[in-house]
């Protein structure tokens, strides 16, 4: 059977290979510039050559969501999903058995919440790197996530390529925050820097103990409810002891007050 293909020609106008030590030089120098461009394009694609997939644990209440994002994480050859959990109480039992390199978890679930299993894999699985794919999108859920361990923060409305994108970033030692909370954040942060700015002409507030201690409370997460049981007194009466502090320091959000708290050394972060 004739060759479809034609004839072949080799650079240099000749229609034969060369042969000899001159070829081996001219071909191990191609291969060299090969490897050398392979490099570079990994390097610019912001990743790094893996010999091994990177192996992710799913986190989340709804089984069909678990399901789908299987699916959509079956097509990528570098990722592979080793187990599915559908509370932070299962997370942190999966992680440990398991120790992936992601945990992609919400953060409002049955039982255990994301944020709060957050915490424990991390002590049981250290080298897992955790990224909170959720709907939520307060600032508060944003900021204690990252306090407790999160590498990322990325809402459920992304696009399924993103979702991969952002598994790779993660584990190359990236962090990952969606482009709307990421502006939530710099806005909030930039307004706490111009208010402290202008009060530094002014004497600090002083609180008084009961709000101080109802401040270090905020400050390690709790609500309303849960602070008032801590300390024995109403709901009604921490909703006025938080309003009382946010005025006296001249604060608009719970989350303003929980950087206070840990820049006044208030609260330490362990």
């Amino acid at each position: 059977m004739a060759d479809s293909f034609g004839p072949v020609h080799y650079r240099g106008g000749s229609d034969a290979p060369r042969s000899g030590p001159g070829a081996a030089r001219e071909t191990d120098g191609r291969d060299s510039r090969d490897a050398e461009e392979r490099e570079s394009e990994d390097r610019a694609g912001g990743g790094s050559r893996r010999d091994e997939p990177i192996r992710v644990l799913v986190v989340d209440d709804h089984a069909l969501f678990r399901r789908g994002l299987e699916i959509v994480l079956a097509h990528e050859e570098d990722i592979e999903v080793v187990g599915e959990a559908g509370d932070g109480a299962e997370a942190v039992d999966k992680a440990a058995d398991l120790l992936p390199d992601i945990v992609l978890m919400d953060v409002r679930m049955p039982r255990r919440g994301g944020i709060e299993a957050c915490t424990t894999i991390k002590e049981v699985a250290p080298s897992a790197k955790i990224i909170m794919l959720t709907i939520s999108d307060e600032e508060a859920d944003l900021y204690e996530a990252i306090k407790a361990g999160a590498t990322g923060y990325l809402l459920k409305e992304i696009s399924t390529d993103e979702v991969a994108t952002a598994i790779r970033a993660v584990a190359d030692g990236q962090s990952q925050i969606s482009p709307s909370m990421a502006a939530k954040l710099l806005t909030e942060f930039k307004s706490m820097i111009q208010r402290t700015d202008e009060r530094r002409l002014v004497p600090a507030p002083r609180l008084t103990d009961r709000e101080l201690e109802v401040l270090k409370l905020v400050a390690t997460g709790m609500n309303n409810r849960d602070i008032a049981k801590e300390l024995f007194i109403s709901e009604n009466t921490v909703k006025n002891h938080v309003r009382n502090i946010l005025e006296k320091l001249q604060l608009h959000s719970r989350m303003e007050a929980v950087v206070y708290a840990m820049r006044e050394k208030i609260l330490e972060i362990r």
